[in-house]
């Protein structure tokens, strides 16, 4: 278990560091491609909050992959259980308020992961 939790916690990492690329700093080419349904001109007019957003991606990132370097298990998997949560937290929210879609792209591997750390 402990493997497989260590590839969700590194996968959840990876899809958060692209969502901080994109934030950060292909707003306004990949994020319209991901985000359809808003008008072009939404972009430039909403860049800084986008990369404001990345930047906390980038915290869980770190969180997460910070994990890999502690060397007490009960410390990493409390440390792991905080952050998968936050992205759990985060992807309920945004399926609440912006696009169910966000539940099983964030939420859901955050969730298995936490279930993972767990067992």
């Amino acid at each position: 278990m402990e493997i497989a939790a260590n590839i969700i916690i590194g996968l959840v990492a990876l899809l958060h560091l692209y969502f901080l690329y994109f934030e950060m700093f292909a707003w306004e080419t990949v994020g319209r491609k991901i985000f359809r349904q808003y008008p072009k001109e939404f972009f430039p007019k909403t860049k800084t909050l986008a990369a404001n957003q990345g930047l906390y991606n980038g915290f869980l990132v770190a969180g997460l992959v910070w994990t890999f370097f502690i060397s007490d298990p009960v410390w990493a998997d409390r440390i792991a259980l905080f952050f998968l949560g936050s992205v759990f937290v985060a992807g309920v929210y945004g399926a609440a308020t912006a696009s169910k879609k966000i539940f099983w792209i964030q939420g859901l591997p955050a969730l298995v992961g936490m279930v993972l750390v767990f067992f």
